[in-house]
């Protein structure tokens, strides 16, 4: 009896030990899931159709919604949506050869709700109070540190050139991008700025003030909230020399008074492209003029725009010191130094009262609109993703504003379907030629915003299957905004591309906003971004078969033929098919 009691007594044991543990293991594993719930933030390369998305129905469609790209069916010529709810049934044999247009809901970009928390507690938290031992300065780094010091955004000393790290930025980092600029001084500030120029910021603050940590380096001060830990870069060895970035702008007709249009000058025998490019780069201007023996420092202005290049013949000789069509026209080159007319920004002080969309398909040039609206209106605009990558490297500060915060100028989205499109005012709404758009957004997914797909990549069955569920998205895109959007602003990226100034001022307007022209001169001259790839990588293939391109082209005329129907102009001439 005594031992059957001592086998109950043990098991009961054992049993209890193991509720305990199963107990202590289901209340560990729900906190993690809460606690990565909210952490969640949608990752870079989960772009795709919306939930509310119209696609086209295609075969092989199982109960989850997920379809074969491969089986999609020609659409019909009309822009008539079919939009499916819930989960659909498997497709009957007359339905596989049924051509139902731009039906099908792709779930890939269920993905792309934003439902997203801040991650990150605060990009200013100050890591050090106020009689705590100062950061390490110059211990490991190989620049002089020449001490703290105010910024002040409006009146920045710090102006040749401007770079954001919001993950990486150290102190090394910082000094020898400035130095491969040739500028004298690298400054950095809020843990992530790096500014550099060729004078010293003239206010002084107390070391402590310089309490942000380095984004990329543990332990090290990079400036503070409005303060600048300011270094003097390392000298290139003996018998370097630095290498400046100096581009070619044209030749251009040269104003009547070249003195009253540029603030710096330079008479030099033997003039060179790189003695005046040096000169107005240590003078801190974007533009160097050459116009014989003179050298003229500027920004382009009212006066001198840059706008109406003159063939180059007419300049043939200038290099050489040697007078151009006898004085009037001149050489133009833009130099490695900023122009920071337009490059101050900041979160709308009040909430808007207008909601807008900044809407396209992926691919279609969106980050680089915001680009320009940024720059032109002076704030920042939002989104409706979180792409990390825009925001650490692109200064896209509203990346990390809650898309519904009203606090930027307008929102991202390539969302599309009623509900997502209502929910907005209204909207700029961007269309670009859909080989453009496809090709592009296909670089993005498979190497990122500023790389390109490798020939591999292209020539895998990744490509079509991109083509046959994508191209039908650009077409219901712009479908679903001319039906549901309240007030639109239809841009060509074509027309803004070739006619920058007059388009982005139409945009601006809508945006009720007014700049000034110098302002957008600036924008003109920062055109490109951080964002835009180096060059046209050309392939040594067609990458659109006849079959992608019969496809392509009859979502372009019926896209064309939307547009038309709501008295919006036509798409451009250059790629609707004839």
């Amino acid at each position: 009896m005594a031992k059957a009691f001592f086998r109950l007594q043990k098991f009961l044991r054992r049993t209890q030990f193991l509720l305990f543990f199963l107990t202590a293991a289901y209340l560990m594993a729900g906190s993690l899931l809460l606690l990565q719930r909210t952490r969640l933030v949608i990752q870079q390369g989960s772009r795709g159709p919306s939930a509310n998305q119209a696609l086209p129905v295609l075969n092989g469609m199982v109960g989850l919604g997920i379809a074969e790209p491969r089986t999609l069916q020609n659409p019909r010529s009309g822009p008539r949506l079919l939009v499916g709810t819930g989960t659909q049934p498997e497709p009957t044999l007359e339905q596989h050869h049924s051509p139902r247009w731009l039906a099908y809901r792709n779930s890939e970009l269920r993905q792309l709700r934003r439902r997203w928390f801040h991650r990150f507690i605060s990009d200013q938290e100050p890591m050090q109070t106020a009689g705590s031992k100062a950061m390490k300065h110059t211990a490991e780094h190989k620049g002089t540190y020449m001490g703290c010091f105010s910024d002040d955004s409006r009146e920045r000393t710090l102006k040749g050139a401007v770079f954001y790290d919001l993950r990486k930025m150290t102190v090394s980092h910082c000094q020898e991008a400035c130095a491969e600029r040739a500028y004298t001084y690298a400054g950095l500030a809020y843990g992530a700025e790096c500014y550099c120029g060729n004078r010293l910021p003239a206010t002084a603050s107390k070391p402590e003030e310089c309490n942000s940590e380095c984004k990329g380096e543990k332990g090290s001060a990079c400036g503070g909230v409005n303060r600048l830990s300011v270094y003097r870069v390392e000298e290139l060895r003996a018998g370097a020399r630095r290498r400046r970035n100096v581009i070619y702008r044209g030749c251009f007709r040269a104003p009547e008074n070249l003195t009253d249009t540029f603030p710096a000058s330079l008479i030099q025998p033997n003039l060179t492209v790189e003695m005046c490019s040096e000169f107005c780069s240590k003078k801190e201007f974007p533009l160097a003029v050459i116009r014989g023996r003179e050298c003229y420092c500027g920004f382009p202005t009212g006066r001198f725009s840059l706008r109406n290049s003159a063939d180059g013949l007419l300049c043939s000789g200038t290099h050489n010191a040697s007078t151009a069509a006898e004085g009037k026209y001149c050489l133009v080159y833009q130099t490695p130094v900023q122009d920071t007319r337009c490059t101050d920004r900041k979160f709308l002080t009040t909430k808007s009262k207008v909601f807008v969309a900044l809407s396209s398909f992926p691919g279609a040039g969106n980050t680089w609109a915001r680009h320009l609206i940024e720059h032109a209106t002076g704030y920042y605009t939002g989104s409706y993703y979180f792409d990390g990558a825009l925001y650490n490297k692109g200064s896209f500060k509203g990346e990390k504003d809650h898309w519904r915060s009203r606090r930027t100028i307008c929102v991202k989205t390539h969302e599309s379907g009623k509900t997502e499109i209502e929910m907005f005012d209204s909207a700029i709404l961007l269309i670009r030629n859909p080989y453009k758009s496809l090709m592009a957004e296909f670089n993005r997914k498979y190497a990122g915003h500023l790389g390109y797909a490798t020939d591999r990549t292209w020539k895998s069955k990744e490509w079509p299957d991109f083509v046959t569920s994508y191209a039908s998205w650009w077409a219901s895109h712009v479908l679903d905004w001319l039906k549901y959007g309240k007030r639109l602003l239809v841009v060509h990226y074509e027309d803004l591309k070739q006619s920058l100034i007059p388009k982005l001022k139409e945009m601006v307007e809508f945006l009720n906003m007014t700049v000034t022209e110098d302002r957008l001169l600036c924008v003109e001259n920062n055109r490109d971004g951080n964002f835009k790839r180096s060059g046209a990588k050309q392939k040594d293939f067609e990458p659109f078969t006849q079959e992608m391109k019969d496809l392509i082209n009859r979502y372009i005329l019926t896209v064309d033929e939307a547009l038309r129907g709501r008295n919006f102009t036509g798409l451009p001439r250059e790629y609707v098919p004839r």
